[in-house]
């Protein structure tokens, strides 16, 4: 056993774990590649994504969208290879606001996004603009880059169902969803035929004499399997750092809780050909009078009367659900399961959603049998990956990937292979390593990041 002839543990299966498998067993060829978690594959988070991608990111530089163009590149040719199995769209993403003040701010965005290799800005001002919907099925053929409208009848005819008071909005055209739990069971099945093993049982600790990784320890039951090992990927998500300190590793990520509900829009209030719709302003949750009074009287609900941040997002979801996520709560905690349900969650996702497609007040006070799941967004501090080598030898991480782990997952496990199998790496993978952190010039760069285009 040497480096020469890798024997690969990966550490966690989910949507990370597997797409490293899947690009070292399957694109890469290597023979002994293990996975082993805790639980079933694809589990604890991995399904509950949203299941959404997007090469639409801010700066301060072009990484992240060179990292996520690679990504989506590679998720296109699984499609393809399957007949789109994964039921890949390119809807979009649509970020509005009713706010006139923030025009510019939409204008800057996608210029931006263009500089950074995200395609091409159309301008739309006038309502005979040559705007082009997005197809409701497929990716094939559909445009890139983004399209900025701010001709309000414009807006009307092409989205409806949007608030009446949508003064612009930018489309993002590289975007839009398809079903993550397919592409997760696309490259399971195929590492499994490739002769992948996976092992049940929970990483306790790992062999790591002469500063090298040489064996990961397994308990299965109470009882201690030793897997030899010259590389050991972590791809723990939730554990990654309990599980990255066993081997004297601090990782910089944080855990927050993020949750989404769906329901069955019986009523339609949410188009069933809408792309992903991002409302971009502030807003207090539309209560009625009587609502209003009821929780103003009432000092443990009083809250909910107060403002809420920017940000609702929510999406169609096959022939009659609907998916919102309202994050308006991102303190840092410490994982636990099962996740404890916030208080009111798909009451205050509903309205607010409502306020950007008024067609969804229909519900506002009798949500139909909400069904809330959610998961932990683990997250460094400028909500950039983490991703390649530590400082002990033969020892990989490939985690932080926040709420954008499924879109990412393949360019994930690609560079991960590269690392092990000691490939050419793309332009991009400086800006994922650990190492990032020991340089003063990030360092500063840190003091001013701004946004992390974290939904």
């Amino acid at each position: 056993m040497s480096p020469s002839s890798p024997r690969v543990v990966i550490c966690g299966a989910g949507i990370a774990g597997i797409a490293a498998a899947y690009y070292l067993a399957v694109e890469c060829g290597l023979d002994h590649v293990t996975l082993v978690d805790e639980g079933h594959p694809l589990s604890l988070t991995s399904d509950k994504s949203t299941e959404a991608y997007r090469n639409w990111w801010p700066g301060p530089d072009w990484t992240m969208t060179a990292f996520m163009n690679r990504s989506i590149d590679l998720i296109e040719g699984i499609a393809r290879a399957t007949d789109n199995r994964i039921n890949l769209n390119r809807r979009g993403y649509v970020f509005a606001t009713a706010d006139r003040d923030k025009i510019p701010f939409l204008e800057t965005m996608a210029k931006s996004a263009e500089e950074r290799g995200g395609g091409p800005t159309r301008f739309h001002d006038t309502p005979q603009s040559p705007y082009e919907p997005s197809p409701e099925r497929g990716f094939e053929g559909a445009p890139t880059g983004a399209d900025v409208i701010t001709d309000t009848s414009l807006i009307r005819r092409h989205f409806p169902f949007l608030a009446p008071e949508t003064v612009a909005l930018a489309h993002a055209r590289r975007a839009g969803w398809l079903s993550a739990q397919q592409l997760g069971m696309v490259m399971l099945e195929a590492v499994r035929a490739r002769g992948v093993g996976f092992v049940k049982g929970r990483v306790v600790g790992f062999d790591t004499a002469g500063g090298r990784v040489r064996a990961v320890h397994v308990d299965q039951q109470g009882e201690r399997t030793t897997l030899p090992a010259t590389h050991a990927v972590l791809a723990a998500g939730p554990m990654q750092a309990e599980m990255a300190g066993m081997i004297g590793v601090d990782l910089p990520i944080r855990a927050e809780r993020h949750f989404k509900v769906s329901f069955a829009d019986t009523l339609g209030g949410m188009p069933r050909n809408a792309p992903m719709l991002i409302w971009l302003d502030e807003q207090r949750l539309p209560w009625s009078d009587e609502e209003r009074a009821a929780l103003a009287a009432d000092e443990e609900a009083q809250w909910l009367l107060g403002e809420f941040p920017a940000g609702v997002h929510g999406r169609p979801d096959g022939a009659t659900s609907t998916l919102v996520l309202f994050n308006h709560h991102g303190d840092a905690v410490d994982p636990v399961f099962p996740l404890p349900e916030p208080a009111y969650y798909a009451e205050i996702a509903l309205r607010g959603m409502s306020t950007m497609v008024p067609g969804l007040k229909v519900y506002n006070g009798e949500t139909p049998r909400p069904y809330i799941d959610g998961g932990y967004y683990m997250r460094t501090q400028e909500n950039r990956p983490l991703i390649g080598p530590v400082a002990v030898e033969g020892a990989y991480i490939s985690c932080a990937y926040s709420g954008f782990g499924v879109m990412a997952s393949c360019a994930g496990g690609e560079l991960i292979a590269r690392y092990v199998t000691e490939a050419p790496l793309p332009d991009y993978a400086p800006a994922f390593l650990l190492s990032r952190y020991h340089d003063p010039a990030y360092a500063a760069l840190l003091e001013r990041w701004g946004d992390g285009g974290q939904l």
